[in-house]
């Protein structure tokens, strides 16, 4: 999977969100609870982690995410970038300042070990 670059270079903090429904609007965060807070080489493990997630074909589920991250940088102001990540269609979908459009919709394999090495961190995070 493919994040921005640069939004990854600079990502000094990231908030694990339990989704509990899509956005209002098109833009607006993901709703939900945020279970945990990942800086340093947590961040930095996990979004490597996320980069290495293999590509797949699209599924159809009507995209139901469970679980997204949003990065921050230092200054803690707007989030960098979302990802909201749907295991039943293996979809993930990105927006932000600092997502291209060419990066806003993607899909993973969540059947790879890396992705269910990713699930059960958010899992764990809930915790």
């Amino acid at each position: 999977m493919q994040l921005p670059a640069q939004a990854v270079a600079a990502t000094a903090l990231i908030e694990v969100v339990r989704i509990s429904a899509l956005p209002a609007k098109q833009g607006a965060p993901f709703p939900g609870e945020v279970v945990t807070h990942w800086a340093g080489s947590e961040a930095t493990d996990a979004l490597t982690l996320i980069e290495t997630l293999p590509g797949s074909e699209q599924y159809r589920c009507g995209f139901s995410p469970g679980w997204s991250i949003r990065a921050y940088e230092d200054t803690l102001d707007l989030a960098l970038f979302e990802a909201a990540f749907c295991f039943s269609c293996h979809e993930v979908r990105m927006q932000g300042t600092a997502v291209p459009p060419t990066l806003a919709t993607q899909f993973f394999d969540a059947a790879a070990p890396s992705a269910q090495t990713l699930l059960a961190l958010f899992r764990a995070a809930a915790r």
